[in-house]
């Protein structure tokens, strides 16, 4: 079964390759309407999630936020198995860095960096054109997928791009390596999977477990943060705007990291939060200590 599976992925993904963007959007705006209207993908805990992150708003404002999401939920799909057959000329086209020289410093000087990224914007595609944009050389961390076929394969096509795949099972080995220097890729802003070593916050309306994971990795090894602020142009375009969060981490106060991170994040989706992604159970787990 697993590689009947495997083998529909390889087909679609052939078939987003040929197709032009502008056809592919069309598919995408269907795939949406069928996702929030026929299958109703998670749309109780979207609108759950938004009517008690901004409780301000009317059930006008809300709905007009969930028809927005799920439309670039369903463009974000599509772009992320585009993305694996666009050229290097196409990616940097689509996908602009704005001020690469934040990085670029660490990198003249030798230094490893933490590229804090968020699921907001098309956060597949950072990744996807990270060894194209910086001098570092991109490490990501994943959890394997279930199937191994599919999972084997995008690796290599990840690889092929440039980018060194890690399981989140093996971190700890990849951060001693000395090679020539990485930017470490790390997402952290949905519910961790232990809550009693979360770190809870006051965020969108909600008491909120949040991952030490960045800035515990941040510390350990002394390595600068920098947010990956990832804004929608327009379909299929995208800015990236780096901010520095944390310069010298083994100087900062326990919880200093997290709080930045955290706090840079809920502004970003307070402006534009329809590009955040609200089918997650982000709010599931209910504080257990207070370890702040």
């Amino acid at each position: 079964m697993q590689y009947i599976v495997y083998i529909f992925f390889r087909i679609n993904k052939f078939i987003f390759s040929i197709i032009p963007f502008r056809l592919l959007y069309l598919f995408s705006d269907a795939f949406s309407l069928l996702l929030q209207y026929i299958v109703r993908y998670r749309r109780t805990i979207i609108i759950t999630n938004l009517e008690k992150s901004f409780p301000a708003k009317s059930k006008d404002s809300i709905q007009l936020i969930t028809n927005k999401f799920y439309k670039y939920l369903s463009d974000v799909f599509v772009e992320s198995i585009k993305g694996y057959s666009l050229s290097k000329k196409q990616s940097l086209k689509r996908y602009q860095c704005v001020n690469p020289e934040v990085a670029t410093r660490y990198f003249e000087n030798g230094k490893d960096i933490i590229i804090a990224m968020s699921h907001y914007g098309n956060w597949e595609w950072g990744t996807q054109v990270a060894s194209s944009i910086y001098q570092h050389t991109p490490v990501t961390f994943y959890t394997p997928m279930s199937n191994k076929y599919i999972d084997q394969y995008v690796k290599r096509l990840r690889m092929r791009q440039g980018m060194i795949l890690t399981s989140i099972y093996e971190t700890k080995f990849i951060f001693r390596s000395k090679e020539r220097p990485k930017a470490y890729f790390l997402v952290s802003d949905q519910r961790p999977g232990n809550v009693r070593k979360a770190l809870w916050i006051d965020f969108l309306n909600h008491d909120t477990p949040c991952s030490r994971g960045i800035e515990n990795y941040a510390k350990l090894f002394d390595l600068p943060v920098i947010y990956l602020d990832v804004q929608r142009v327009n379909r299929g375009y995208y800015t990236v705007k780096m901010h520095e969060l944390c310069v010298n981490p083994i100087l900062s106060e326990p919880g200093e990291i997290t709080l930045l991170y955290m706090k840079m994040l809920e502004d970003i989706i307070i402006k534009k939060p329809e590009y955040w992604l609200w089918s997650h159970h982000r709010w599931k787990k209910t504080r257990v200590i207070n370890n702040i």
